[in-house]
C-alpha cells in the first residue's frame, strides 16, 4: 500500500446549517465507505502565505487556493483515483488533486 494526499481546491460555503448538516453527513459517508483506507482524515487550511527564494511574498500564489487534505492508502494511483471520484467535495464546486507519496 502506498499513501495519497488528497487535496482539496475551490468549492464553496454552505449557506445554512440545514446544507452545512447535508455536507458534514456526505463526507462522514465519504469516510465510512473508505473505512481503513483513511490514513489521515485531514483538516480543512486557514490562511496562507507562500515562501520563495526572495522570501514570504505574501497571499498564497495558487489559484483556486488548497483548502484541505485528506491521506489515503491504496495499492495504485488509479486505484487512489477512484477513491475520490465520488468525493463530496467535488459536489460544491471543488477539486480533488491526488497526489501520490514515497519513502525516502
Amino acid at each position: 500500500m502506498t499513501n495519497f494526499v488528497l487535496l482539496y481546491t475551490g468549492g464553496g460555503m454552505p449557506e445554512s446549517e440545514e446544507e452545512s448538516a447535508a455536507v458534514m453527513d456526505a463526507w462522514g459517508a465519504w469516510y465510512g465507505r473508505l473505512g481503513e483506507a483513511i490514513v489521515d482524515g485531514g483538516n480543512p487550511f486557514g490562511q496562507s502565505k507562500s515562501v520563495t527564494d526572495q522570501g514570504e511574498i505574501g497571499e498564497y500564489i495558487i489559484s483556486p487556493p488548497v483548502t484541505g487534505y485528506t491521506i489515503i492508502a491504496a495499492d495504485s494511483l488509479d486505484e487512489a483515483v477512484a477513491m475520490a471520484k465520488d468525493h463530496p467535495h467535488l459536489n460544491y464546486g471543488g477539486q480533488v488533486s491526488v497526489h501520490e507519496t514515497f519513502q525516502m
